[in-house]
This record gives C-alpha cells, structure tokens and sequence, in this order.
C-alpha cells in the first residue's frame, strides 16, 4: 500500500517561534493577512503584539476576533464577511482549535464560495483556497498541521467534518511559550485530545508506517508530560514536550485518521456544547476498552510507547493501558457526562441520533473493531455511568 502524506510546506518549531511570522510570510511572498482569533487573545494583548510585529516589517493586518468555542456556520460566515472587506491574500488562525478551524473554513469560502455545507465530507476540497498560516496556542488539536476543519451546523446540531488539502496550512509556528499561561482544565482537555490524536492514528485501520512512528513518538512526548503541565503549569520542559507532541499527533492522524472515540465525540460536542477535548476524555478509556481486542499487538505497543508499568504478553499491555487511561482521567479530574451536569432525559433521547451521526462520520470505519449502531449506543450508555 502506498501512503499519501501530506505536511506544510514551512515548519518554524520552538521558544519564540511565532515572533517569526513577518519572516515566514515573506518567504512565502504573502503581506496581507487576515488574522483570526479569539476574544481571550484579542483581550490580553497577544494579538495585538502579533498585528505590531507584523506592521514593524511593513505589513498590514486585520483581526477578526469573534471566533466561538467549537466554530458554526453563523460564526465562520462572520470571519468571512470581515475578511471580505478588506484585500487579504492569505488567513492567519492564532489560537486553538476553534480559530485555527475558522481561519481554516473561511480561507476555503473566500476563494470558492459557501455554503459550508456544501463542503462536509464526503467531499473532499483539495482545490486550494487562500493560504493559511497556523499559529497554535494551545497544546491539543494538532490542526496546525492537518488537512480537517470542523464546522457545526446549528440548524440541525450537527458537527460536519470538512477534508481536504485545502484545509492544510502552507506553514505552521509552533511557539510552547504561548501554552504557558494555559488554564488547568483547558491544559487537561487539549492533552488528553492529543494523546487520543496519537492512539487512535496508531491503531486506525488506514495507519502507515509514516504515521506510525510520529504517533509513538507523540504518544512518548505527552503521557509522561501530562500530569506535569497539570500539576505544574510553569514546567517549561513538560510545556515543550507537549506542544511538539500535539503536532506529532496531528501530523500523524492528518496522514493516517482518528477513529471511534472522534466519531462520537463530535456529537457530544454539537449537541451539549462539550469542549472537543473534554468529551475525548470521558470516551477514551471505555472506547479503548470496547476497541482493543480488534488490534491486540497494536494497543500494547501504545502501553509500551506512554511507558505504563504493564507485563510481558499484549494483554496485560492493553489492560494496563485502559486501567492508566482511566487513572489519567481520574488525576486530572474529567468527568462523566453525568458527573459534569448533562441532562439525563436528553442525552437517553439523542443516543439513537449521536450513534448514527457517529456512523455517518465515517470515523468509526477507521475503528480496528469496526462497531454498529446498537453497540455505540451502549458504549454512550456506558460513558454516561462514568
């Protein structure tokens, strides 16, 4: 099988990288750009000292800073109308998944028109749009390096996963200074969605040998990491390790694919507005549980890559791999669905819709045991009893 393998053309990697923007925009012959954020950055001065360096090297930029937490189409076409008053000729996503997704969706809209929908896989975009420049500040979803946006409809509550080459940023800075100030429940959130970034390329049925050895090194980078940054929000060591393994994990499932835990978290996330990372985490330790006899070999070897304590045959492996994913959950204090407050009634009703928004996903196909709709609904059950 050959692999297709897709990465930004620039890569700027360390302490300081995002002072490097008005240089990597120059090598890229680009000088307009539209930057998309959030209100937190735009309120505590971080884009703005992003706008002065870029207007010190003679470029002008506009910000858009209105992004919401899990983009909509209402918000994504905001973005776009900001950005089509002015004259931009590349988009510049500053922040975490949520603006990094937007400035991804809009830099596809300005160039080939909506409506977003129309975008939702199957489809597959990989005519370009405008160029995008990802700037992450959080250590979690990887987007700066992947060929997905995600955009919830909220007409009909659903989260419409976009892919393409469209959606893959021509360069990435990849700054871990600016995970410093990271609150605990976001640094919690965005680590356990890298760790699930990196598990589930590993054991997809589409991995390669590509992915697969960023995976384990993502993997190896993160989980001996996590509970310092939580414990510790200063460790400038453990803050390194994380953000370079967040981008090894996206690199690797942008080049292989996520599985059965995405494909039910993003209805979680549509329709009880559950942070993407946070509802990863309340799936991670059932849906490994339910998913590992289908890739025995391969779920040990992520035991093996994290450095959890296990014995010598596979099986023990994966079950001190789920034993540690649900102890990982417990230090870092992440809820069930119920613990954190959903409403019973609603989650009971919506489980036949969520399994087969899952389904539709496509993700769960990626699955090494390939689920149906009656079994997701019992694992949405499960996770519910927490």
């Amino acid at each position: 099988m050959v692999a297709s393998i897709a990465l930004p053309r620039l890569m700027r990697i360390g302490a300081g990288a995002s002072r490097l923007l008005p240089e990597v925009l120059g090598q890229l012959g680009l000088s307009r750009p539209f930057v998309v954020t959030d209100p937190f950055l735009a309120g505590n001065g971080a884009a703005a000292t992003l706008t002065e360096r870029l207007a010190a090297a003679g470029m002008k930029a506009r910000i858009f800073s209105e992004t919401v937490p899990d983009p909509t189409v209402t918000s994504v076409d905001a973005a776009l109308a900001a950005l089509q008053a002015g004259d931009h000729d590349c988009v510049v996503g500053f922040g975490g998944g949520s603006p990094m997704d937007t400035a991804k969706a809009v830099a596809v809209l300005a160039r080939h028109g909506g409506p977003m929908r129309r975008y939702k896989a199957p489809h597959l975009q990989d005519e370009a749009g405008l160029p995008i420049v990802a700037i992450p500040t959080t250590a979690g979803t990887g987007s700066e390096a992947t060929r997905f946006t995600i955009v919830t409809d909220e007409s009909s509550d659903e989260k419409m996963l976009c892919i393409g080459l469209a959606y893959l940023p021509v360069a990435a800075l990849v700054d871990y200074e600016l995970t410093l100030t990271k609150p605990k429940r976001l640094t919690a959130d965005t680590g356990i969605d890298a760790l699930t970034h990196a598990i589930e390329a590993y054991v997809s049925r589409r991995s390669n040998i590509f992915s697969d050895g960023l995976a384990l090194q993502a993997m190896g980078l993160i989980a001996p990491n996590l509970r310092r940054v939580w414990t510790d929000p200063g460790d400038r060591a453990a803050r390194e390790a994380m953000m370079l393994g967040a981008t090894q994990a996206g690199i690797a499932f942008s080049n292989a694919s996520v599985a059965l835990v995405h494909g039910m978290s993003r209805p979680i996330g549509a329709h009880f507005h559950v942070a993407h990372g946070l509802s990863n985490a309340m799936l991670l330790p059932a849906v490994t549980a339910f998913s590992a006899p289908g890739a025995v070999a391969r779920y040990a070897a992520c035991a093996r890559a994290m450095g959890v304590k296990c014995g010598a045959s596979d099986e023990a492996a994966v079950e001190a791999l789920v034993n540690e994913l649900r102890a990982l959950n417990d230090d870092l204090d992440v809820p069930s669905p119920q613990e954190y407050g959903l409403d019973a009634a609603k989650w009971e009703k919506l489980i036949p819709t969520m399994a087969e928004q899952a389904l539709a996903s496509g993700s769960p196909g990626n699955n090494p045991r390939v689920p149906d709709a009656e079994e997701i609904a019992v694992l949405y059950r499960e996770v519910w009893a927490g």
